[in-house]
């Protein structure tokens, strides 16, 4: 069972400074076995940004499609001017909003973003998939195309919570409600001694029946 530390932090208000190894500590001394803390996203520096996707022109003449977008990412450029970015995808349209890397961030694996000419134009970043940005595969092998609520500019790292702490637990047959993120969290807030906050428990109002005669 793979828990990320920032979906516990909605069940269970847990000190700001408390870390995944804090976290492991305390379940492990609760009888849980967590084999490890994964750091997410640990490799990952911006600039990333959410874009609004402005205009698209189809480049023709290569072996693939391909095409020459000018994004809006608000002020994360530096410039609020629209950004030029060459992108071979085709789930997107023109007023999509989308995770945009600029010049100067570092992907995972160490892929280092910078201006580059290709397919006969200058893109400046790129228009990023989930599994780019280490979210893994849906294998759509498209793009992220975000929520229309999103802000052009907002940080794309914190929004999506591209850097975070993950618990791997090994979960034994005694522990089977352990298999749910409510039954992780919560043995976290037993161990802590905090209040859980279960979206499962709603306050529902109690209904009164006028009696008729």
């Amino acid at each position: 069972m793979r828990v990320p530390l920032s979906w516990l932090r909605e069940y269970v208000d847990l000190p700001a400074t408390e870390t995944g190894r804090d976290v492991q500590a305390k379940l492990v001394s609760a009888g849980l076995e967590v084999e490890r803390v994964e750091q997410l996203g640990a490799d990952l520096k911006g600039p990333l940004a959410v874009g609004q996707v402005l205009t698209i022109e189809e480049l023709e003449g290569f072996k693939k499609p391909i095409r020459f977008c000018t994004v809006d990412v608000g002020q994360a450029n530096g410039t609020g001017e629209p950004q030029e970015i060459v992108c071979g995808a085709r789930n997107f349209s023109v007023g999509d909003k989308v995770v945009v890397v600029l010049p100067g961030a570092v992907l995972p694996g160490n892929f280092a973003i910078a201006a580059r000419k290709t397919y006969g134009r200058t893109s400046h970043g790129m228009i990023c998939s989930g599994d780019e940005l280490g979210m893994g595969d849906d294998g759509s092998g498209g793009i992220i195309v975000l929520p229309p609520e999103y802000e052009v500019g907002t940080d794309a790292i914190e929004l999506l919570e591209l850097v975070d702490e993950v618990l791997d637990i090994a979960v034994t047959p005694d522990r089977g409600y352990c298999l749910s993120l409510r039954g992780i969290a919560r043995e976290t807030a037993i161990a802590y001694g905090l209040p859980l906050r279960d979206p499962a428990l709603l306050d529902v109002p109690a209904r009164t029946r006028s009696a008729t005669r």
